[in-house]
């Protein structure tokens, strides 16, 4: 019998193949999303474990741990505090203390300096939601009272009072949160912030000579554990409060996520850092917090996940490990023994008249003032060191080994319309993670015929039947994909795993602390994508190109910038000047106001903005599609961002290969530029 080519197979009217030549049948039943996006968590769930198992081989960096929380901005030099005496007793008197930490930035807190010299000196840090006059009370009296002069600086609270944009809209972040969130986007955290104004104060204790230790509660105890390890002059270190297994790190408060910690540091490495017998951790008083303030009508937007719950001992024993001592009460008076210096007596604490709210107040805008100051220099260090691909792959997005598991193609009829049908299709790309998506194929192809390919991302909570079904005519959408096909290209769309609300979001607060996120895996679903596309053999593999709306034009700028076998790119309802979205603290269009915690990706405003993306496209050509009534952002951010764009085309004398068309319209396809452009640089239909 006559072997009948593919093409000619697919293209009868009288036979609708159930399944694509050259795959298997497709007997998936579920949701294939939900089951996608679970076994990305159970990915997650299992390297997370095998990091905890590779970090015991490996001697920790204090300069990794450094960059990874941001304590990187060099701090004033000769930082003396202001000080203002407040109350006296009979063992110490108290001051109000403002030492300076950045140019624009100073520590604020108590200072308690014994009537005798003194014997040791002490940076002594409450919990986030404890004053310094409460922890004088708590325990820095009791230091103070045995001589050692003790400095106690106010930390962030988690209060939500002044996260928002006073008149545009205000949340319910705490404090944290709030500067976290700009931070992170800048390669600065809260944690690096908290921790370089300790080691201000400990500039300062140097400068005067004798033994220097920091002692540490709840969130404070964080702060001296990560300032102990960063910095050798502290001889002694006291955690209460914090010290345990991080594995679950990502069901703790958003303000402690950390970019890469996992993949090199647990607690046990973190104490490895500070010298052998002098890091004493207290198992006990670990501040309660359930999450975020509560949501009101008019306040909202914080990550849901963020609970505080004390490990075990036995876990705290374990992960401590030898030369770490571990005790369950009386920390003050084991650091004291470790010191070498006697309990005091007791004494009455004298009365402290503070203002802490404005204090708090101060101190919280200088930090935001500082991050937006960092933020304002971006495009200069962006300039400077010229992103690369390996760099954004490797340091922004987080790159994850390439697609491992045979593509093992599944497929099963899904449409038999007058002019194309349509085919779920499924490939393996790890073990476990599969990509999946809707081909859809023109009936009138020829025998010997390659045609391009585009391939239509949906957006956030998207699903490829809305881009796909000829009968659903979503409003951001329209079918783009179905009327694509009807004009007579191939058209594929994925399913993207950004569904599912915080299911979804969770990855990202799962992979972060392995220097993995979200895009890690799109990134290798679109890989074993392309692979499989390319390899069709009615598909012309130099002509594919990626069309993305919202979350996928989110993808049509971090895929295609880091997979050559995309020949174009169109962003459409996405393209911004995305450091701005994601940091401001002045605008209504900003992510700093929603709940998009997902948005967020460590350095990206010192490594690279979306002209940078689109330039590491070119030389292919690039378009965005543009919406005047389109709320991600104004027209000017657009415009702005775009210029750059145009100016860089034409600088490679390829200005033909870039465009933007602005529509009067909202938040979707428009579907006119952008067709003639996948018409032009696709060479479809051909001449």
């Amino acid at each position: 019998m006559r072997a009948i080519p593919i093409a000619a197979l697919l293209a009868s009217t009288a036979f609708a193949q159930p399944t694509l030549p050259g795959t298997q049948p497709l007997a998936f039943t579920g949701d294939p999303a939900t089951q996608m996006v679970d076994a990305i968590h159970e990915y997650l769930d299992r390297e997370t474990a095998r990091a905890r198992d590779a970090r015991r081989g490996r001697t920790p960096d204090r300069e990794t741990l450094r960059r990874i929380i941001g304590a990187v901005d060099a701090r004033v030099a000769n930082p003396a505090p202001h000080l203002d005496e407040l109350a006296a007793g009979p063992a110490y008197r108290v001051y109000a203390a403002r030492w300076p930490v950045f140019d624009d930035v100073d520590g604020e807190g108590l200072l308690l300096r014994p009537t005798a010299a003194p014997k040791a000196r002490v940076v002594a840090i409450p919990d986030a939601d404890v004053s310094p006059e409460a922890f004088v009370g708590q325990f820095a009296g009791r230091l103070a009272e045995s001589g050692c002069e003790v400095l106690i600086p106010v930390l962030i609270d988690r209060a939500d009072t002044w996260s928002g944009i006073p008149g545009v809209r205000m949340t319910n972040q705490p404090h944290r949160e709030w500067i976290y969130r700009m931070a992170f986007e800048a390669g600065r955290h809260i944690i690096g912030y908290e921790v370089q104004e300790v080691l201000a104060a400990v500039d300062w204790f140097a400068a005067q000579g004798g033994p220097i230790a920091v002692a540490g509660r709840g969130e404070g105890g964080l702060i001296a554990f990560h300032a102990a390890a960063l910095d050798p002059r502290i001889g002694a270190a006291l955690v209460s409060g914090y010290f345990g297994p991080r594995d679950a790190v990502w069901k703790e408060p958003i303000y402690r996520d950390v970019w890469g910690l996992l993949r090199d540091f647990g607690d046990a490495e973190i104490a490895r850092l500070i010298a052998p017998g002098r890091l004493i951790v207290e198992a006990a008083d670990y501040p309660a917090v359930a999450g975020p303030p509560p949501e009101t009508r008019n306040r909202h937007g914080a990550a849901p996940v963020g609970s505080i719950s004390a490990p075990s001992l036995e876990d705290v024993r374990r992960e401590a490990g030898p030369g770490v001592r571990v005790v369950e009460r009386d920390g003050a008076g084991a650091l004291l023994s470790l010191l070498g210096i006697p309990a005091g007596p007791p004494t009455e604490a004298p009365r402290i008249a503070a203002n802490a709210d404005a204090r708090m107040h101060r101190h919280f805008d200088q930090l935001v003032a500082h991050t937006q100051a960092v933020i304002r220099r971006s495009p200069q260090v962006r300039a400077a060191t010229k992103p690369t691909r390996e760099r954004v792959w490797n340091d922004v997005i987080g790159r994850m080994p390439d697609p491992s598991a045979a593509p093992n193609p599944r497929s099963r009829l899904l449409y038999d319309t007058p002019k194309f049908r349509g085919y779920e299709v499924m490939l393996d790309v790890w073990p476990g993670i599969y990509a999946y998506g809707i081909l859809l194929l023109p009936k009138d192809l020829k025998p010997g015929e390659h045609r391009p390919v585009v391939v239509c991302q949906h957006g956030l909570e998207g699903r490829p039947q809305e881009t796909a079904d000829p009968a659903i005519d979503n409003h951001f959408y329209h079918h783009f994909a179905a009327t694509l096909a009807d004009e007579g290209f191939i058209t594929f769309s994925p399913q993207n795993p950004y569904i599912g609300l915080d299911r979804f979001r969770q990855i990202q607060r799962k992979g972060h602390p392995l220097n993995l996120s979200l895009f890690s895996f799109i990134i290798g679903q679109h890989q074993r994508i392309l692979e499989w596309l390319g390899g069709l053999p009615y598909v012309d593999a130099k002509r594919i190109g990626f069309y993305g709306l919202s979350y996928g034009g989110k993808t049509a700028m971090r895929v295609p910038s880091l997979l050559d076998g995309y020949a174009l790119s169109i962003c459409s309802g996405d393209f911004n000047e995305w450091v701005w979205k994601t940091t401001s603290a002045d605008s209504p269009y900003s992510y700093m106001l929603t709940q998009e915690y997902d948005m967020l990706e460590f350095n990206f405003a010192n490594v690279v903005n979306y002209s940078d993306l689109a330039m590491l496209i070119a030389p292919r050509p690039f378009m965005v599609e543009r919406g005047h009534d389109d709320g991600v952002a104004p027209d000017e951010w657009v415009a702005y961002e775009y210029a750059k764009v145009r100016r860089g085309y034409a600088k490679l004398g390829i200005p033909d290969r870039t465009a933007i068309e602005f529509f009067d319209g909202p938040h979707t396809i428009h579907g006119v530029g952008t067709f003639e452009f996948l018409r032009r640089h696709l060479h479809f239909p051909e001449k």
